[in-house]
């Protein structure tokens, strides 16, 4: 069994192969040309952000699984595995903890304009805190979760400590799962025009993509504060920019970006009301460790048949079982 790294991961990763005797190698370079050569003859790939596209697999002719090192899985050719009965992993328990508290970091640093205030008191203008924007409780304000997968969950329980008025929209969900988490389904729309916070936790799709844009934006709360820690690209970064530089909404956190890295001088880092992070929501060293060794265990786990392995982290296990 032979399994290619893609992206350096936490060592406790490897740990699993090596007291296994797996044969394994890891690479930081993700040049398609090299990819296609370099996992020509791999069983297993672990893989982080590296595009592993149609040509990188049709080249990869002992491949059975790749397992992603993390929850989205937009860099994979999903369709080819799925034609060529090549399983895909993810680490569905990793980093709930990580993303939903990044989220609430966000919110609060936002929302008590965190950020003015050291400012001020670091260039001497203590006594004029009265001149600080306005700022706010968390405390009944009302958030809308866009996805209500682990993620969506971990952050409601950290909102309700917050006593926040918790709404979810997950098309995939019944209303009364969503009610048996103490949340209040809701659509879309109306959850648009009464939300105070707006948390996305989707994956990029046809569906996804450009999610919210132009339109959206004429329906939010002048107050909204709203946070990308998903993806990219489902939020339209250019309708994102002007409904922030005219005060149609209060503030925005944003992980995630269309292009990453985003280009130079990125026209949201010219804006006092945003606070961008470099794709890390889940990036804690507890996050990185759980999601080495859970994406490494799906590679084993899965290559030797192991009763151990979690088959809910296969999402396209009904293919290859």
């Amino acid at each position: 069994m032979k399994v290619g790294v893609v992206g350096e991961i936490h060592p406790s990763g490897y740990e699993i192969f090596d007291k296994n005797n797996v044969e394994y190698f890891v690479t930081n370079d993700t040049e398609e040309n090299f990819l296609t050569d370099k996992l020509r003859e791999v069983d297993g790939i672990v893989v982080r952000t590296a595009k592993i596209n149609k040509k990188i697999l049709s080249n990869a002719k002992n491949l059975k699984i790749i397992a992603r090192h993390g929850v989205g899985y937009d860099n994979v050719d999903i369709e080819y595995l799925n034609k060529n009965k090549i399983a895909l992993a993810i680490t569905g328990k990793a980093n709930a903890v990580s993303v939903a508290e990044h989220v609430m970091t966000m919110m609060l640093c936002l929302t008590k304009n965190i950020f003015a205030s050291d400012k001020m008191v670091k260039s001497g203008k203590f006594q004029k805190k009265d001149s600080l924007p306005n700022y706010f409780e968390l405390y009944n304000k009302k958030i809308l979760i866009l996805g209500f997968g682990r993620i969506g969950k971990a952050l409601a329980k950290r909102c309700s400590g917050f006593e926040m008025e918790i709404y979810v929209h997950d098309p995939f969900l019944s209303n009364q799962e969503i009610k048996n988490q103490n949340c209040i389904p809701i659509s879309k729309e109306e959850g648009y025009k009464i939300a105070d916070y707006i948390s996305i936790h989707l994956p990029l799709n046809t569906e996804t993509k450009n999610l919210i844009s132009f339109n959206q934006f004429e329906n939010f709360k002048s107050n909204l504060i709203l946070i990308n820690t998903a993806r990219g690209g489902i939020i339209n970064e250019d309708a994102l920019y002007e409904a922030l530089k005219n005060k149609k909404i209060f503030g925005a956190g944003v992980d995630v970006f269309e292009k990453e890295p985003p280009i130079e001088n990125h026209k949201l880092f010219n804006l006092s009301n945003t606070l961008l992070t470099p794709h890390n929501a889940a990036l804690t060293q507890e996050c990185r460790k759980r999601m080495s060794i859970e994406s490494c265990e799906n590679v084993f786990g899965f290559l030797t048949k192991s009763k151990n392995l979690n088959k809910n982290n296969i999402i396209n296990f009904n293919i290859v079982s």
